[in-house]
């Protein structure tokens, strides 16, 4: 197999297939040289659909020439069954984890199909709907309101990532986070806008290399003073003198992932909730 040759990658689930995904994104990292094709396969809730996923996968293992990889969490054994009427290689992520923990807890798991989808009616997720129209009404600096029940406000020059790592603090962890973006007349200034000074403790700073901004901001603004190399330079400069002079922790979000960035300000703002 050559180092362009391309595997067919399929994460299914009786949910959505996050948590196949997750765990399949961390393991397929490891071999940076590979090329994969992934498809989320999310909803398996009966037999037909299982048997619809099997031919899906003989049908991309024809065209790769090549076993599709298949991250599987399943957990009702017919589905399962199922599934495997295709030529993979099938890593069940249920499988490898529920039998050592019925043999450690001396109790078999109910292996209910979509055990936590009844999610929508719970408290978490009323939280978390909360939390993302909060993160939504308080985008980009857009309303002042309500900024005393926020629980992480993000600064940084635009398009650091602001908006992205609020929808995804709001629909991971349920936190209330708002964004501002710091701005020329804030450099200006040298000074916070007035409206983050009385929550000075909920803030926290994001910025990013001058090249990769530029690279994200010409898309937006093609061949602008606002995308330019020189002008991104500036801005970034500016931001870090003024989160550093305000005691504000802050964070370079160039070669993180948005999973790793959220982490990193819930472990910072020392905000103690769970992931769904």
């Amino acid at each position: 197999m050559t180092e362009l040759s391309t595997r067919t990658v399929f994460f299914i689930s009786d949910g959505t297939g996050i948590t196949a995904e997750t765990l399949g994104h961390s393991l397929l990292a490891q071999f940076p040289e590979m090329r994969f094709k992934q498809v989320r396969v999310p909803f398996v809730d009966s037999i037909e659909k299982a048997r619809d996923c099997a031919a899906r996968i003989r049908e991309a293992g024809r065209g790769d020439g090549a076993r599709p990889i298949v991250f599987n969490s399943l957990v009702e054994p017919e589905l399962v069954a199922g599934l495997r009427n295709a030529d993979a290689l099938f890593l069940d992520l249920f499988e490898r984890f529920i039998e050592p923990l019925e043999m450690e807890l001396g109790q078999r798991s109910t292996h209910t199909v979509g055990r936590f989808h009844g999610i929508a009616d719970s408290l978490d997720y009323k939280n978390r709907i909360e939390a993302i129209n909060f993160a939504l009404a308080h985008d980009d600096g857009v309303s002042h309101a309500e900024l005393d029940i926020a629980d992480v406000i993000l600064v940084g020059v635009s398009r650091s990532g602001k908006t992205p790592t609020s929808l995804y603090l709001a629909m991971q962890f349920g936190v209330k986070a708002a964004n501002y973006p710091l701005i020329p007349e804030d450099f200006e200034r040298n000074k916070l806008p007035s409206e983050l000074h009385k929550h000075r403790r909920k803030l926290f700073g994001l910025t990013i290399s001058a090249e990769r901004l530029s690279q994200i901001r010409q898309e937006r603004r093609p061949e602008s003073v606002y995308a330019s190399l020189e002008n991104c330079h500036f801005e970034i400069d500016a931001a870090k003198r003024l989160m550093e002079r305000e005691r504000i922790p802050w964070l370079d979000s160039t070669a993180r992932s948005i999973e790793e960035i959220a982490t990193k300000i819930m472990q910072d703002v020392h905000l103690n909730k769970r992931g769904y």
